[in-house]
């Protein structure tokens, strides 16, 4: 097939969309399809040789109008070539498959007020939010690319995801395909783990016989860090510590740990290229999170067999089947049953059952499947076009 990928900036060092339009683009190569890369920015490097490239000028102007100028100057761009399918990965519009990895902005915005635990300052942040130009530049801008002719097909990486299309936006489930997000789990394959965990437990000073929780995120207050902070200074086992990795600004968080006695329990990392080892050394992950579509850090875990305790705010929470690989909170604020599901990550009986079934889970779920899935969607939207 003749394939066109649009996104505005394919740098695999931003985040966890751009590495997935790398590996998809590689993949679709790899099978002999001709793919065209439509974006502004690139890592060439982290792209393969085959791949055509079509320069879109980088969109100037206020940070909110700039997803417009990448849309509109997609759609000329896409006008020129006769592409058998094209997909969308962010705020872009008319193409024939949109999959928004980060889910819908309008419920991303409405889950961040979710963080604030007093409902006065929620209400605050809600009405500041509206005064916002960004918020409603991308609210429109979603009607425009979701509810405006021609439709395009819908791929989400969760159900959770899907119910925001259908509350929001009135989208029927039927013009939604979900697919799961998928990571290649032979990284975390190392034969040198066990090595590679006494060294990195060294490295932060902890001994082999404690146990270690492992939160990854660069928003900590939109992943839960100060919620989880609040449940760890109520677990009353000392032999419990947390491993922070993510953003390097974290004075405000390391502060809090030392006011609410649990500082020596903490060790926070600031940024890992590659954060293998840190899973290694771990236990089990923790992500309290306010907002995830569907976590790439939760299916590491699974890949690493690392038990996870997570929020059923997050859409990888729906590859879990509790209390099996670990377990999911209703809300990150509600301290005594986050407080609960550390303690139970506590016992050993426990933990090493729920290791062998999160690898299970890891492994029944690998890129190969989603790639496949994803095929049928675009096979499916060529023979539609070609019927039309």
């Amino acid at each position: 097939m003749r394939i066109a990928l649009c996104y505005e900036r394919v740098i695999p060092a931003r985040g966890g969309a751009e590495t997935y339009v790398c590996d998809l683009a590689r993949r679709l190569v790899r099978d002999g399809h001709t793919v065209h890369l439509l974006a502004s920015e690139w890592d060439e490097q982290a792209l393969p040789l085959a791949l055509h490239y079509h320069r879109i000028p980088p969109a100037k102007g206020p940070r909110f109008l700039r997803p417009w100028r990448f849309g509109h100057a997609c759609i000329a761009a896409l006008s020129q070539c006769d592409y058998d399918v094209s997909i969308g990965f962010d705020k872009t519009w008319g193409q024939d498959i949109l999959y928004p990895q980060g889910g819908l902005h309008v419920a991303c915005a409405e889950h961040n007020l979710f963080k604030y635990r007093q409902p006065w300052v929620r209400f605050l942040a809600y009405c500041l939010k509206r005064l916002d130009p960004a918020y409603w530049s991308y609210r429109f801008l979603e009607k425009r690319q979701y509810c405006a002719p021609p439709l395009p097909w819908i791929v989400v990486n969760s159900r959770m995801v899907q119910r925001h299309f259908e509350i929001h936006y009135g989208i029927s489930p039927d013009r939604i395909q979900v697919i799961p997000s998928a990571i290649d789990s032979q990284r975390f394959a190392a034969e040198d783990r066990f090595k590679r965990r006494y060294e990195e437990r060294q490295r932060w000073g902890v001994s082999d016989d404690a146990v270690v929780a492992l939160f990854v995120a660069m928003n900590y207050r939109l992943k839960g860090l100060e919620p989880l902070l609040r449940a760890l200074a109520s677990v009353t086992k000392p032999s419990l510590y947390l491993v922070v990795v993510g953003n390097p600004r974290y004075r405000r968080y390391e502060r809090q740990a030392r006011r609410w006695g649990i500082g020596d329990r903490l060790r926070f990392l600031g940024p890992r290229q590659d954060p293998r080892d840190c899973f290694f050394a771990a236990d089990f992950l923790v992500h309290p999170t306010f907002y995830d579509p569907c976590s790439l850090v939760v299916l590491e875990a699974l890949a690493c067999g690392l038990p996870v305790v997570t929020s059923c705010y997050n859409g990888a929470a729906e590859l879990l089947h509790p209390p099996l690989e670990g377990l999911v909170v209703e809300d990150p604020h509600d301290t005594p049953a986050l407080a609960r599901a550390l303690e139970r990550m506590c016992d050993a009986a426990y933990r090493r059952e729920a290791a062998a079934a999160a690898r299970a889970s890891g492994l029944a779920w690998r890129f190969e499947h989603h790639y496949q899935a994803l095929m049928a969607v675009l096979e499916k939207v060529r023979r539609s076009k070609s019927a039309a």
